[in-house]
């Protein structure tokens, strides 16, 4: 059974933002991953294919090792798409502090 799995729903776990974070400056393997956390590797293994079904993480073949790094596109499409929520709270909050600093100097 072949799950589609949605890409905000794989980063809202902290453990896979956690897991992207590592792999941003380079490629490595699931049991250099793991090594960073105090989960057993399966779990380990099982954050990393949910990211990989997302398209969020690729794999890679080196002989007998799968290195996983980021999918930059694929973050990309996720940047592009909560930039417009980010612009309107940075208005918002610009907004705010903009009547906050008028009522002080008043």
């Amino acid at each position: 059974m072949n799950l589609r799995r949605d890409v905000f729903q794989a980063i809202a776990d902290p453990t896979r933002r956690a897991i992207l974070l590592l792999v941003t400056s380079h490629s490595m393997t699931a049991g250099a991953i793991a090594a960073n956390f105090d989960t057993a590797r399966p779990t380990v293994s099982k954050h990393l294919q949910i990211l990989t079904e997302c398209e969020l993480l690729k794999q890679e073949q080196h002989g007998r090792e799968i290195h996983y790094h980021i999918n930059a596109k694929k973050m990309k499409e996720v940047a592009d798409f909560i930039e417009p929520f980010r612009k309107m709270w940075d208005d918002r909050f610009n907004t705010l502090e903009s009547i906050m600093k008028k009522h002080i100097n008043k």
